[in-house]
Formats: structure tokens, sequence, C-alpha cells
């Protein structure tokens, strides 16, 4: 049985230790630095085991010796973002929570993969791929999958379909400059273009880029964490049962699509290793430009980040 470790307790990492829970993975440990938070979500989850028919161990904790041994660390701990502010906004406080995070995973789980879910998450998961020194392989965020999920429901609705016979693709960073790809987007196989007109097509993709923005709006405290925890639960299936699915994942790039040293979203096999291997898709010239801004934004910010105390970080 695996051992997977939730950082953060809050909405994202609350609701992505029940999907784990239910999927039955293996047993959880969810810390978080807040006394007693962890713990009681965690007694509440353990209460409903029987109800829902998982028979897992979930360990609520403050301490990180918690985490050793662990497989796979989901690392959703930061603060959220509030009506008006962007993910940007969010650095300089997010990286300073994942250097600490990383610095206890280095020490208690060195051969754990580690999937980032914080934002600003392509510069958050540069953040975490510098502080753990594990390899881009070991490294990587959740981001490509809830933004093409998002697209995905959209289209579902517009065409009228269920939402089971539509695949989206959606690469760059997660936020303002992402860029969602409807020519390899398809309800059963065909072209959502044989559904849709381009005008309609062109909303949905303005609606999946303001997709997270809409919900913060909506909510007034607080953001997504339904679509997201289970994007996460979806990446780490791929792992645990090494089904080498392709999905959109913020990775570290050393030439694919012609960046090196970022990380952003871009297709990727992912099985029990991590990421067995970047897919490299063909882009029109709109979108190889639209994708060469998305990287600029998402560099401007790994160039605001403060690395220098792991420059000599150690690789397992």
């Amino acid at each position: 049985m695996k051992k997977l470790s939730v950082i953060g307790a809050g909405n994202v990492g609350a609701s992505t230790v029940q999907r784990l829970a239910e999927s039955k993975f293996g047993d959880i440990v969810m810390l978080d630095v807040v006394p007693g938070l962890p713990q009681g979500k965690a007694l509440d989850l353990m209460q409903a085991a029987p109800l829902m028919g998982y028979d897992v161990d979930i360990k609520g904790t403050n301490d990180y010796a918690d985490i050793e041994g662990s497989d796979i660390v989901i690392i959703t701990a930061g603060i959220a973002r509030k009506p008006g502010m962007t993910r940007d906004d969010l650095l300089n406080i997010n990286a300073k929570i994942t250097r600490d995070v990383c610095g206890n995973i280095r020490q208690y789980a060195p051969k754990s993969i580690v999937l980032t879910v914080t934002n600003p998450l392509d510069i958050i998961t540069y953040a975490a791929y510098k502080y753990t020194g594990f390899g881009k392989k070991r490294v990587f965020g959740m981001s490509g999958l809830l933004d093409s999920a998002r697209f995905a429901s959209f289209v579902a609705k517009e065409v009228g379909c269920s939402v089971k016979d539509v695949d989206a693709m959606v690469l760059g960073g997660h936020g303002d400059n992402m860029v969602p790809l409807p020519q390899y987007t398809t309800v059963s196989g065909i072209p959502v273009s044989e559904f849709l007109p381009k005008e309609t097509i062109d909303r949905l993709v303005t609606r999946t880029i303001d997709a997270g923005a809409e919900i913060v709006s909506l909510l007034k405290e607080g953001s997504a964490f339904y679509a997201p925890s289970a994007a996460i639960v979806a990446m780490v299936d791929a792992i645990i049962n090494d089904s080498a699915r392709v999905i959109p994942t913020s990775v570290y790039l050393e030439g694919e699509y012609g960046f090196s040293d970022v990380c952003m979203g871009v297709p990727a096999k992912l099985g029990k290793n991590g990421v067995e291997k970047v897919i490299e898709i063909d882009l029109s010239p709109e979108q190889v430009a639209a994708l060469s801004i998305s990287e600029k934004a998402v560099r401007s910010g790994i160039e605001k980040l403060d690395l220098r105390v792991y420059e000599k970080a150690f690789v397992v």
C-alpha cells in the first residue's frame, strides 16, 4: 500500500485527502501548521470511512516527521487568491512557504514524487524543483489538467453532450496567459469546430482563461477546490497505476517547445516514475506566439525567486 502526504489542510488539501481516501490508493497524512486543523479534518474523514467503504488510515498532523516514507507528496500549502488578487500577487508569500515545505520533504521523504498545486503554479513548481533538487521527473505541477477540464466542461455545456465525450487541451502557464487549443479539443474524436462556430469557441476559450477568477469573484472569499482536487487525484492515479496517461502538466523544460530552465504546462506522459516523457505537438504560428508570451510571464516570476539558499541542493 502506498503512502501519500498532503501538505496543507485548507479546502484544496482537505478535499484532495477525501478524494484520495475514496480512491483507496493508500494511507494518507494530512499536514498543516495550524494546530488541530488537520487532526480535526482527518478525524471527520475517518468517521466517514465506514459509510464510504474506504479502509485506509488518515492521519492529521503538524509534525513533518509524519510524512517520512511517503511515495507521493502533494503541496497545497499557501494562501488562496482573494478578489482582485492575481496569481503573481501570491508569489512572495507562497514561495517562502514552499521553501520551508521542500526543506522538510528533502529531510523526511527524499525518495518521493512531488506534485505542486500552490499558486502561482508554474513559478511555485519551478521553486519546488530547485528547493528539493529531486530532478524534473519527480517534481511537477497540476495546472493544465484543471484548465483542460474547465474548457471541456464549457464545451460540453455548449454542445449539449456528455462531458465524458469531450477531450480538451490547454497549454502554457496557469494564469491569464494560458493557451487553450481548440484544434486538439474534440467531442468523441470529432473536432469541436464541427459543432460550434469560431465565435462561440473563442468565447469559451476566454471563459476558460478567466475560469479561476470567475469562481473567486462568485465565492467572495477563497477559490476553487472541487475541480483542482479532482485533477490532483487523476494525476496521482496515473502515477500509482503506472498508466502512462498523457496529461497537460507543468514540468521543467529543457529545450522542449523551444524553452529551457522554466516550468510550464505541456502534455506529458505520467507513470510510476513521475514524468516519463514530454510530448511535443504541432501548434499554429499564433499559438506558438501565445505560448511564448505565457513563457515570458512565468519566467518574469521565476526571476523574482530567491534560490540562493538552495544552490547546493542535493539530488536523490
